[in-house]
């Protein structure tokens, strides 16, 4: 992928190159619209303000577009939209004890249960003890604390699929 690509893609290509970036349609909407962009650090700082004026609505059908950590099977489905991008987002599960995985789990299913939607986390470089430290730390949090977390995770998340998608060029 190149910028000049996306910005001169159809509004349909280009949607579909944004969903595999970040799954809420609306942001997808809103990209599709800013284009063009004279460059990449362009094209993040609007993806940046552009998440910043999301509503929980969307920001949950985001969230949606995630595979619950450690799930391998959530893994295949969910990231049949996204695996390009979203390829060894979660490898420090790969070398995690089944402890670990099974405690994961647990608290993945728990955090679900309490607020709704999957622990998002911006899993890049992290270990599964990391990933699990930090899911029991937010845990007791409120839904609304969680929704704003899991917000800011959703847009590193989001920059860095872009960051790859353009890694191999320079504009």
């Amino acid at each position: 992928m190149t910028l000049n690509t996306l910005n001169l893609a159809s509004d349909k290509d280009a949607f579909s190159w944004f969903m595999q970036t970040c799954t809420s349609e609306k942001w997808c909407i809103k990209m599709v619209k800013h284009r063009p962009f004279e460059n990449i650090n362009r094209l993040k700082s609007v993806a940046n303000e552009l998440w910043g004026c999301m509503e929980n609505t969307d920001f949950m059908q985001a969230f949606q577009g995630h595979p619950m950590i450690g799930d391998i099977n959530t893994l295949r489905e969910k990231y049949a939209q996204t695996k390009a991008l979203a390829s060894n987002e979660q490898s420090g599960t790969k070398g995690a004890d089944d402890a670990i995985l099974l405690a994961l789990q647990a608290f993945n299913k728990a955090y679900l249960e309490r607020h709704g939607f999957i622990f998002i986390i911006f899993a890049s470089g992290l270990s599964a003890n990391t990933m699990l430290s930090a899911l029991e730390k937010r845990l007791p949090n409120t839904t609304e604390i969680e929704i704003q977390n899991a917000a800011k995770e959703q847009i590193k998340i989001t920059l860095n699929r872009i960051d790859k998608a353009f890694n191999s060029t320079q504009e």
